[in-house]
């Protein structure tokens, strides 16, 4: 009866590994609009979770710094066994030798004991006191740093995943040219059994079919891809399940773009984190200007001591006490120049950061000209596209007409399913460049 309990409770356990193992091991399905993707990436992405940790050693850098203008309490026990106590010369004349010799004499108790309860409070140090002052401009620096690292992912996010969107739009154009040309073929096939059509018209149709077969199978393979650089991209597992929710079309390309030219500098994150480098290095600076003047500190000191000849310092005797209170105050008067050096140094460093800030400038300039320019003719060249594509099919569908009717020629038909394909083609990859200069632009004037 004891041995069915423990196969019994044995058995149990190996199901519920089981499920616990099958359940790890089942992917997620995952729905999600544009902003969850970027929720998501704050959240998983390696780069955004070290800079998570940056902030925390920034944290714990800052309890360092104010550790230093908090008191210090330190305790010291110590005992001593004197196995042979030691040797004082005295002079013999002392005890009535002569001058010149000297007497052995040992002085002391064979056991020693000392407890001590110090005491250090820092009064002023300037370093430590510009240290204080930084570490909120340190926290927001670390925190800055995030938020760049997380621009930067967003903004990769954004045309990854509307390219993505889009891309069902190629398909759909696939799927519509494979479905006209299978008719086509159709037709073609009775034409050529009623010895209206040649062999030749109906292997050319073939042809185009399995090319665009081929192209359907090419656009599924990148954009396969694409999921997986998305769900890499977020720290998403490969074999979780991506739908993607949001919808973009042509109007709400167009609609985020604007002929107002006017933008903030400190809407960028990047300027945002260069001018806090900035103020890091004026307190730099101070701190080392600071360390000119004097230190001061404050000290105490409680001590207990006790000697025995036998050890019984936990019973009855005398424990004799010492204490003092001091203050200490160091003048630096000269260190070789290096704090000199390290003040000229300091402002070598801030002038670069001044120097990086001048040239962002410049870039956030070039870079939002060039991506207004790039969009605007983007939306363009999409629309543009867009009417060619329509044109096209037009074109192609008056074109098949005459065909089926006997008034045109299967070359004709041939040529206008090519235009049409190209057409399509090149509206495709208009979207996509307008999608890449929309997300350009909204973070060129920091409104990504």
């Amino acid at each position: 009866m004891h041995e069915r309990r423990i196969s019994r409770l044995v058995l149990l356990m190996g199901l519920a590994l089981i499920s616990i193992l099958t359940n790890a091991q089942n992917p997620a399905k995952h729905e999600f609009t544009i902003q969850q993707c970027v929720d998501y990436a704050n959240k998983n992405n390696v780069q955004v979770k070290n800079a998570l940790l940056n902030i925390q050693v920034q944290n714990q850098t800052n309890r360092d710094i104010t550790a230093a203008a908090l008191p210090t309490v330190t305790g010291n026990v110590s005992g001593n066994d004197y196995l042979q106590l030691p040797v004082s010369l005295l002079p013999g004349e002392f005890f009535g030798g002569a001058a010149g010799t000297f007497i052995p004499v040992r002085f002391g108790v064979k056991y020693n004991a000392s407890a001590t309860v110090q005491v250090q409070q820092l009064l002023f140090d300037g370093q430590v006191f510009i240290g204080l002052q930084a570490r909120r401009t340190s926290m927001e620096f670390q925190t800055k740093n995030k938020e760049v690292t997380e621009e930067m992912i967003k903004t990769n996010i954004h045309k990854i995943y509307y390219q993505l969107v889009v891309s069902k739009t190629q398909i759909d154009l696939l799927d519509a040219n494979i479905n006209r040309l299978s008719k086509l073929e159709n037709d073609t096939r009775e034409l050529y059994k009623n010895g209206f059509a040649e062999k030749l018209d109906l292997d050319k149709i073939a042809v185009q079919v399995a090319n665009l077969q081929t192209e359907k199978l090419k656009a599924l393979n990148s954009i396969d891809l694409g999921y997986m650089g998305l769900k890499t991209l977020m720290g998403m597992p490969v074999n979780d399940t991506l739908i993607l929710t949001d919808r973009l079309s042509e109007d709400q390309i167009s609609k985020d773009f604007t002929l107002d030219t006017a933008y903030n500098y400190a809407d960028r994150k990047d300027f945002q984190y260069l001018s806090l480098g900035k103020k890091l290095n004026e307190f730099n600076i101070k701190r080392y200007q600071l360390s000119y003047l004097p230190t001061v500190a404050l000290s105490g000191s409680y001590t207990k001591n006790a000697q025995r000849n036998k050890f019984d310092f936990f019973g009855k005797g005398d424990w004799f006490t010492t204490s003092f209170i001091g203050v200490n105050v160091s003048i630096p008067i000269f260190d070789g120049f290096g704090r000199d050096a390290r003040i000229k140094k300091a402002r070598f460093e801030l002038k670069q950061t001044e120097n990086q800030i001048d040239n962002l400038k410049l870039s956030i300039d070039n870079e939002v000209a060039q991506s207004r320019v790039n969009f605007k003719t983007a939306i363009a060249t999409m629309n543009f596209q867009k009417k060619n594509m329509q044109l096209a099919e037009s074109v192609y569908n008056q074109t098949k007409k005459k065909y089926e009717v006997g008034t045109g020629s299967n070359t004709e038909i041939t040529a206008a399913q090519t235009d049409l394909v190209t057409a399509q083609t090149n509206y495709i990859s208009a979207l996509y460049s307008a999608i890449i200069a929309r997300v350009d632009y909204l973070k060129a004037i920091g409104k990504l």
